[in-house]
């Protein structure tokens, strides 16, 4: 066998080692951390969980070209940050993998900010252009923290609203969409990001349901948000 051979099968057998940052084990680490004591939960994040996270948000950032986004690295801890807050909403038994569920959260995460970035860019115009003396320029401030106000409020009356829903009569797919629901209305920061898609993917992976089944679901609840909807427009909050 020639010394290029041997080389070419190293590098095939090189290539089949994925994940090796993340593994069943670290999975199992999750699992167990959902369920452990504060402490416990300090040394399995520490010694477990942490770097495997870490590794996975660099892998990702780099995958999908987030390298161009500003302050990446403060981004990347951020990022971090903000998975272990979320450790505990993982639920197995909805059949996702946990290196699945918080890749495709971690990649979402990074499309917010990658939009949110680009959107902010293209409104960086001197100030001067826009306005013309300091009154128009607090009007300009004003409107916008209004703007900011009632937004955040809407959402905030919306979760409120759907935490209210009884859910003794739905059936048990029914549910994990509800709550995938609210986890994705827990983070209102979030969705502007998604489109349609996008969404639906979100929700397949926090249900292991499919497309199909989460629309049938979400319309049976359509009617409430459009009241909801309706209540909000007509200021009856």
């Amino acid at each position: 066998m020639t010394t290029t051979t041997t080389t070419r099968k190293k590098r095939r057998r090189g290539k089949s080692k994925k994940n090796h940052y993340f593994t069943q084990e670290h999975e199992n680490y999750i699992i167990e951390y959902t369920t452990a004591t504060r402490e416990r939960r300090d040394v399995i994040y520490r010694y477990h969980i942490g770097p495997a996270l870490e590794q996975m948000v660099e892998k990702i950032i780099y995958t999908y070209k987030f390298t161009n986004l500003q302050n990446v690295d403060c981004l990347k801890e951020e990022c971090v940050i903000w998975l272990t807050t979320i450790l505990d909403k993982y639920d197995p038994s909805k059949g996702s993998k946990a290196f699945s569920y918080f890749s495709v959260i971690t990649k979402n995460w990074f499309i917010q900010k990658t939009k949110k970035q680009s959107k902010r860019q293209k409104k960086e115009v001197p100030i001067e252009d826009i306005v013309k003396d300091n009154e128009l320029e607090n009007i300009s401030v004003h409107h916008e923290y209004m703007s900011k106000r009632e937004e955040w409020e809407f959402w905030r009356h919306l979760m409120t609203e759907v935490d209210s829903w009884h859910t003794e009569d739905m059936k048990e797919n029914e549910k994990k969409v509800l709550k995938a629901v609210q986890i994705l209305l827990s983070n209102p920061d979030d969705i502007p990001i998604f489109n349609k898609k996008a969404i639906y993917l979100y929700l397949r992976e926090l249900t292991g349901l499919n497309t199909k089944q989460i629309v049938n679901y979400l319309n049976k609840m359509r009617e409430r948000y459009r009241k909801f909807k309706y209540k909000w427009n007509e200021e009856v909050f």
